[in-house]
């Protein structure tokens, strides 16, 4: 009756006031309290410690009990969600979450009432896959991208494990492009060694890992086999498909491949070792010729992309100069000075100098520089037909056209 008569002068108190407001005429505007979520959550936070109004109860793997509000739940969690409003739950008042820990699962339902959690090392992947079951995909995010500020050549193998566990694909992707990037620290780790064969073969089939030269997988490789030689060397011949043997410079193969006791006691890898041997015999010969096979194709990696700047005269001798990664590189210098000749390139790989006039008499002289070579050097090459200056030079299917402005007699 008190509240009744109170909201009675109420109301009369604003009949009086009808004929005393004048407002002028506009449309209505709606305002947004930017502190109400946070100050009832605050409160719900607080009836939950003190377990008032709580009409569920979650029972852990250690037996401890964490009241909460199903209503609260549901409005953060799917998983809560399909559970509280199934028809058949409706009277639930307590259940069993035995999968997770009881300090994960408190940190969890905190994080429902209050927006706030603490992700560290040591709780991040526990915390994901909890986050994962109760579908809390906020928490579950922030958990990944911790996990990619991790990324480390020593962890990055089990972290893209875990990520593709969880299906976490930004943080798998980022995982294997780390893995791509700094594959000869990756390898060099303790993670590299325990892969499976299926995972091995994955990676060094990788058209774009970052190697300075083939060697580095072939050597990898061997290294995965030798950890553990009785039981991974019937996986060598499969392994040894995806190393790119043509692609081996010839010391190396001749020194280290050809040698190797594991590679003569499987028929299928002396198989790959007689197509190197005649990929090398063919470039001795013609030295242009690309084999359309995928181990005779070089990796794109960056290591690789050289652009061109200057060819200049240096003590009656040419030198060049290009572009290698972040770097200015001097090739070495040329056997005879190309002054008035010409520069050109072939499969983005072989430069070739020609032509011109050195300081003594004219000259009709071809060199070869291969700059994908670890040691690249100059080669003598058979000399045009005609000596030749201030003429023009370009390649076509991988012949060398010569247009000439003036032949020298």
């Amino acid at each position: 009756m008190k509240y009744q008569s109170v909201m009675e002068n109420l109301m009369c108190e604003l009949n009086d006031q009808e004929g005393v407001l004048s407002l002028i005429m506009c449309e209505q505007t709606k305002y947004t309290n930017s502190s109400y979520t946070v100050g009832v959550f605050e409160v719900l936070q607080s009836l939950r410690k003190d377990k008032f109004l709580c009409d569920i109860n979650i029972e852990t793997n250690v037996n401890t009990i964490i009241a909460a509000h199903k209503i609260v739940l549901i409005s953060a969690s799917p998983y809560f969600h399909k559970m509280f409003t199934n028809f058949s739950n409706i009277n639930l008042n307590h259940i069993i979450i035995s999968e997770l820990d009881s300090t994960i699962i408190e940190i969890l339902i905190n994080y429902i009432y209050s927006g706030e959690i603490i992700v560290s090392k040591d709780n991040v992947k526990v915390l994901l896959a909890a986050a994962n079951l109760l579908q809390l995909d906020y928490v579950k995010n922030i958990c990944a991208e911790f996990l990619q500020t991790q990324l480390d050549p020593s962890n990055c193998i089990g972290i893209k494990a875990f990520a593709d566990l969880y299906n976490c694909m930004e943080l798998s992707t980022s995982c294997q492009t780390f893995i791509k990037n700094r594959f000869l620290e990756v390898t060099d780790k303790d993670e590299f060694l325990s892969l499976n064969s299926v995972d091995v073969i994955n990676l060094i089939s990788c058209n774009n890992i970052f190697v300075p030269q083939e060697e580095n997988v072939f050597e990898c490789v061997m290294n995965w086999v030798k950890h553990d030689l009785n039981s991974r060397k019937d996986f060598l011949p499969e392994l040894m498909e995806h190393v790119r043997l043509p692609l081996i410079s010839k010391h190396y193969f001749v020194n280290k491949v050809i040698d190797e006791p594991l590679l003569k006691c499987s028929p299928k890898c002396q198989f790959f070792i007689n197509e190197a041997s005649t990929f090398h015999l063919i470039k001795q010969v013609q030295p242009f010729k690309v084999l359309e096979t995928i181990q005779c194709k070089p990796r794109k990696s960056i290591g690789f992309e050289k652009v061109f700047l200057l060819y200049s005269l240096q003590e009656k001798v040419g030198g060049l100069t290009y572009w290698d990664q972040t770097n200015l590189m001097s090739a070495p210098t040329t056997t005879n000075c190309y002054i008035t000749g010409c520069l050109t390139v072939i499969n983005d790989q072989f430069v070739l100098a020609m032509g011109g006039v050195n300081l003594r008499s004219s000259f009709q002289c071809v060199e070869m520089l291969d700059v994908t070579s670890p040691s690249p050097c100059w080669i003598p090459m058979m000399s045009m037909l005609v000596s030749r200056q201030d003429f023009g030079v370009g390649t076509l299917d991988n012949c060398v056209y010569a247009v000439s402005y003036t032949n020298i007699l």
